[in-house]
């Protein structure tokens, strides 16, 4: 699928789902997960992909779905407002996780996929820590946090990797009326 090497670290990625979820949406290609799983293992050895998402009932064959192909899911109970609207953010947990696991030494790098500048300051603490690989930003540069920029970390864009990313889709017989 991708061709690279590889990839031999122990690096743990951890992915904040909706903001990788709202991300895809805006997208103009569909983003397959499973090739961003493989991606993520062989370019930058993510042994461990934990996937932060609220957790809705009638998306339970998807979540069947991210686990299948090799995503960790990491659970916070949803709150609803407004009409029916949904709240389940997960900063906080994703956060928690990601420096208990520095400081326990679990793996040898952390790659954060997100684009939100509530985690500068994990991102600050890695770098510290020596315990950070990159973010992943599921944004464009124009919409990824300024706040995420200043730590100086290293930023890629998941918007740029389309040929490595996006949902092939099944070519129908006579569908460009050469069948």
């Amino acid at each position: 699928m991708c061709k690279f090497m590889i990839n031999n670290k122990n690096n743990v990625a951890y992915i904040d789902g909706a903001n990788l979820h709202k991300a895809a949406l805006q997208l103009d290609w569909g983003l397959d997960y499973a090739r961003l799983r493989v991606w993520l293992t062989e370019k930058y050895g993510v042994k461990q992909a934990y996937l932060f998402l609220g957790l809705i009932p009638k998306y339970k064959n998807l979540y069947t779905y991210l686990q299948e192909v090799g995503f960790t899911l990491i659970f916070k109970e949803v709150t609803y407002y407004g009409k029916g609207k949904v709240k389940g953010n997960c900063d906080a947990e994703l956060i928690v996780r990601a420096m208990k696991e520095a400081y326990e030494n679990t793996h040898e790098k952390a790659v954060l996929v997100a684009s939100d500048g509530d985690y500068a300051v994990l991102v600050s603490f890695l770098i510290e820590k020596q315990k950070f690989e990159i973010v992943l930003s599921p944004a464009p540069s124009a919409k990824c946090s300024i706040l995420l920029k200043r730590t100086g970390a290293k930023i890629s864009y998941i918007s740029d990797q389309r040929s490595i990313l996006a949902i092939i889709k099944e070519k129908t017989p006579d569908a460009d009326r050469t069948a």
